[in-house]
């Protein structure tokens, strides 16, 4: 056992800057394409299921904003905290950090309750206002009801996996997300075309799956592997931690309750300029947009616990190579992905629909989408180092200026001007450029010029 905690564990504060975040990001990232399994493996088996396929494709895309609120608050009171944990640990105060991942626990714990309960008694009224046609609910309602049962495992595994890595073992984060994510790619097949359950064995596959990745993580939490472990004494509210976690997390919350507001939006308006296979081809473009990203929160997921650890440690000088890493890399990759969506179009939108009245529209709507897509890169950096070193009031500024203020009127707006369906698709690119440049320009203004005002006086 000390051999594996030997092997698996990373010292953010020794070694080359960029080793760190490789250490880090790889296995993040292996985790995050493993966590495809639970994303996009459900479509790719309900878009080819048959008679029927564009509306059962539909119909889980129209779920997407419910998920995307459940994973908002999972986002507030889990990675919320885990800079603050972070941090915490870089101080050498080991006791304040099994505080605050006992109160994330805490909080992940209650809050998916009362979302699970909240989201059986609205889910009708909730999936129509969120574009549902009366043939697509069928679809959307028998997914719905099934994940919400697994609401709390999912809040607790992803909430708090990001403690798993902070304290320097991604190895084991990423078993938790790949137990889970083999899980479910051996059930889907199983109930969805085996047992024919359809949509509905494609929700219990997801939640039994999620089961499974709970039970490791808490299982880790709680041994004594970890430098500070899960402990029973520290589940607990408090008002103090509560109030800080919330602070940092609502940037966290933000990006994905606008995220959801942007998937409403984006349904609506496609329902009612394009109907049920335009809302397919978002379904489809959402999910070719989860693959070709998961690099990027790879090493921006790698990067930011070694900037909150040195920046707490004071050491300014580690911190800013993190930054720089983490803006070069993003930058090369997404330029290169853009690169094989605009040549590739087909083989990417074939990935989840075989349907012929959607490939050559989802074709064109799928490198509108996409266009400019390394500002991607420019947003993610600035974004995770305003988050590592606590800075809450602009990481939540850009959360809303990117996706409040830029995509979600111009998805309304665009289409009444004369756009039609194409409009919704290209709010993105749009918001991407806007974005991502005042999003990066603000941190190197701001952050960046920080640690090197601060470096400079250390080294006096």
């Amino acid at each position: 056992m000390r051999e594996e905690r030997s092997a698996s564990k990373i010292d953010f504060s020794k070694g080359p800057v960029w080793k760190c975040i490789v250490a880090q990001a790889v296995p993040l990232t292996i985790a995050q394409l493993v966590q495809l399994l639970y994303n996009v493996v459900d479509r790719v088996y309900l878009g080819h299921m048959g008679d029927g396929d564009s509306l059962a494709l539909t119909g889980v895309g129209l779920t997407f904003p419910v998920i995307t609120l459940i994973m908002a608050f999972t986002a507030l009171f889990g990675n919320g905290g885990v800079p603050l944990f972070a941090m915490a640990r870089g101080r050498g105060k080991d006791e304040e950090a099994g505080k605050i991942l006992g109160n994330s626990f805490a909080l992940l714990l209650v809050s998916s309750v009362f979302l699970m309960v909240a989201g059986y008694v609205f889910h009708k009224p909730i999936l129509f206002a969120f574009g549902a046609s009366e043939e697509s609910f069928v679809y959307a309602s028998e997914y719905l009801k099934i994940y919400l049962i697994g609401t709390v495992c999912s809040m607790i595994s992803t909430g708090l996996n990001g403690y798993i890595n902070a304290q320097g073992f991604p190895r084991i984060g990423m078993y938790s997300i790949i137990i889970g994510a083999v899980a479910n790619t051996v059930l889907d097949p199983l109930f969805i075309f085996a047992l024919d359950m359809g949509v509905a064995g494609a929700a219990l596959a997801t939640i039994i799956s999620q089961a499974f990745s709970t039970i490791w993580i808490l299982r880790f939490l709680f041994g004594k592997k970890v430098a500070v472990p899960l402990r029973v004494r520290n589940i607990r509210i408090s008002k103090r931690i509560t109030k800080e976690i919330c602070k940092l997390g609502t940037a966290n919350f933000i990006m994905q309750g606008t995220t959801c507001a942007v998937q409403v939006a984006c349904n609506s308006t496609l329902q009612s300029y394009g109907g049920d296979t335009y809302v397919g081809i978002m379904t489809v473009t959402n999910s070719v947009r989860e693959i070709v990203m998961l690099p990027v929160f790879g090493i921006v997921n790698g990067a930011q616990p070694v900037i909150s650890f040195n920046y707490g440690a004071k050491a300014y000088g580690r911190a800013k190579s993190a930054v720089r890493f983490n803006t070069w890399v993003g930058a090369a990759y997404t330029m290169a992905a853009w690169m094989l969506i605009l040549l590739f179009p087909r083989f990417w939108f074939g990935i989840f629909s075989d349907k012929v009245s959607m490939i050559e529209p989802g074709i064109e709507m799928l490198k509108t989408y996409f266009f400019g897509f390394v500002f991607m890169a420019l947003q993610f950096a600035g974004q995770s180092v305003f988050q590592a070193v606590g800075d809450a009031k602009h990481a939540i500024f850009f959360s809303l200026l990117r996706k409040a203020i830029i995509v979600v009127p111009l998805t309304l707006l665009l289409p009444m001007v004369g756009f039609g369906v194409k409009g919704v698709f290209l709010a993105e690119p749009i918001s991407n450029v806007i974005g991502g440049l005042a999003c990066y320009l603000t941190m190197r203004m701001t952050i960046y010029k920080k640690l090197e005002r601060e470096e400079k006086a250390a080294c006096r």
